[in-house]
C-alpha cells in the first residue's frame, strides 16, 4: 500500500477548510477507505493542535484531532533523525526532521502545500491536488 506522509497545512486545510481543502477532503476520504495509509509526526500533531485551538478552541482541537488520529499513524522522531536533521542544510529544520523520519520509515510520498521546503528530497513531495492528479489517472 502506498504510504502517505501528511504534513500540517494539509490537515489544517481539511479541518480549517482553507486553501486547498476539496484535495485535502478528499484525499483524507481515501486515506479512510484505506486505499492509501497516512502517516504524520508528533510536530505535525503539535502544530496543527496550536492553531486549532486559536481558531476553536482547545476541546474542539483535540476533538478535531481524535479523529485525524484515528487515520494518521504517527511516524518516530528519535534521536537519530534529529541529529541527522542538525546536520542537513535544509532551510526549514522541521520539514528537514519530517523529510529524514519520512525516509527512514519508507514512506512513499510527502503531501504538503509547501513543496519548495524540501529541496533535494529523495521522497517525492506534492500537493494534495497534484498528487490525486496523478494517482486517479492512473
Amino acid at each position: 500500500m502506498t504510504k502517505l506522509f501528511i504534513d500540517s497545512d494539509i490537515i489544517l486545510d481539511l479541518l480549517i477548510k482553507r486553501n486547498e481543502y476539496e484535495s485535502s477532503a478528499k484525499l483524507f476520504t481515501l486515506i479512510d477507505k484505506k486505499l492509501f495509509a497516512g502517516f504524520t509526526s508528533p510536530i505535525v500533531i503539535a502544530n496543527v493542535h496550536y492553531i486549532m485551538t486559536k481558531y476553536s478552541g482547545k476541546e474542539k482541537s483535540i476533538q478535531n484531532l481524535k479523529l485525524i488520529r484515528k487515520l494518521l499513524n504517527i511516524v518516530c522522531i528519535d534521536e537519530e533523525i534529529i541529529d541527522e536533521a542538525l546536520n542537513e542544510n535544509a532551510s526549514d529544520f522541521e520539514d528537514s526532521i519530517q523529510y529524514i523520519a519520512s525516509f527512514k520509515n519508507e514512506i512513499d510520498f510527502i503531501i504538503t502545500r509547501n513543496v519548495k521546503d524540501y529541496k533535494g528530497s529523495k521522497v517525492p513531495v506534492l500537493t494534495a491536488k497534484d498528487f490525486l492528479e496523478i494517482t486517479l489517472k492512473s
